[in-house]
């Protein structure tokens, strides 16, 4: 129990000292809107919950309520606590765009791993009927799942660590229809002298040698079968388990987050704001774990 306190207080202190940062995000309705439950519990509540595997706002809640009531005696009625967790989406997205700002990275390090993880929102059943969230949200296929879903991708370029899951630089979110190099093209075009290790979806030779060229900026991605060509030599297939070898912490990276989070199964979000603050609350609970 001493240990609970000690990492809730921590949590607390965290969310209180980034409060003056994110301020100008928060739900500040007027000058005097100063409600008795504070964003910084609203917060801490919810990136508690999560960090506990309660991973739904209810569970979240009701975690608190039965576990931690005393500490929260504004809490107010679950209705209203869902409405300031949704109110406080771009407040999230700050506090995880913060976190991932003072990561400590290795200057001498310019392999980077670039891929997408899909957030399902409707499962494939429901992904040509389903609207929740349709400012961002739309209808895609997931290669690696093999299935179509309604929802968002994440997608991360990170820096590769020394036998270690790699650390973030950028992340975003699109959605689920958006080509990976489409986004990849607006999002790396200002990146400069650093080696961007990517998967077959990014295969495009003339934004590859422009990027090269323009940006010293050197993306590598297996080789694909050419138009009628059956198989890969031999050569190409060392190439390709090599480039794999190389990208395979990425794919630990996304692992690492669905079982800290459950940052896929976004299916009881209803709004956009609601999938804004559900997917970046996690990622700023990864960040403090």
């Amino acid at each position: 129990m001493c240990k609970e306190i000690q990492l809730i207080n921590q949590y607390c202190t965290v969310c209180h000292y980034y409060d003056t940062i994110l301020v100008a995000e928060a739900q500040r309705l007027s000058n005097n809107f100063c409600p008795e439950f504070t964003d910084e519990e609203c917060i801490t509540i919810y990136l508690w919950g999560i960090a506990n595997q309660k991973y739904e706002v209810k569970a979240a809640y009701d975690f608190i309520v039965e576990y931690y009531a005393g500490w929260f005696p504004k809490l107010p009625g679950y209705g209203s606590f869902v409405k300031r967790v949704c109110n406080l989406a771009e407040t999230f997205r700050l506090l995880a765009e913060v976190l991932l700002c003072e990561q400590e990275l290795d200057p001498d390090e310019v392999s980077h791993l670039l891929d997408s993880m899909p957030i399902i929102v409707a499962n494939e059943s429901r992904s040509g009927t389903a609207k929740a969230a349709k400012e961002i949200c739309n209808k895609g296929y997931c290669g690696s799942k093999d299935m179509y879903y309604y929802g968002v991708k994440l997608h991360s370029l990170a820096q590769k660590q020394h036998k270690t899951l790699p650390k973030p630089t950028m992340l975003w979110l699109t959605p689920a229809s958006t080509h990976d190099l489409a986004t990849a093209k607006d999002e790396l075009g200002d990146l400069h002298d650093i080696d961007v290790f990517a998967d077959k979806a990014y295969i495009d030779s003339g934004w590859i040698r422009d990027m090269r060229e323009l940006n010293n900026l050197a993306v590598t991605t297996p080789v694909k079968l050419t138009k009628g060509q059956r198989f890969l030599n031999s050569d190409d297939k060392i190439y390709n388990s090599i480039v794999s070898a190389i990208r395979q912490p990425i794919d630990s990276f996304f692992n690492w987050i669905q079982q800290k989070t459950n940052i896929q199964q976004a299916s009881k979000v209803r709004s956009t704001k609601g999938l804004i603050a559900f997917v970046f609350a996690r990622i700023a609970a990864c960040f403090l774990t």
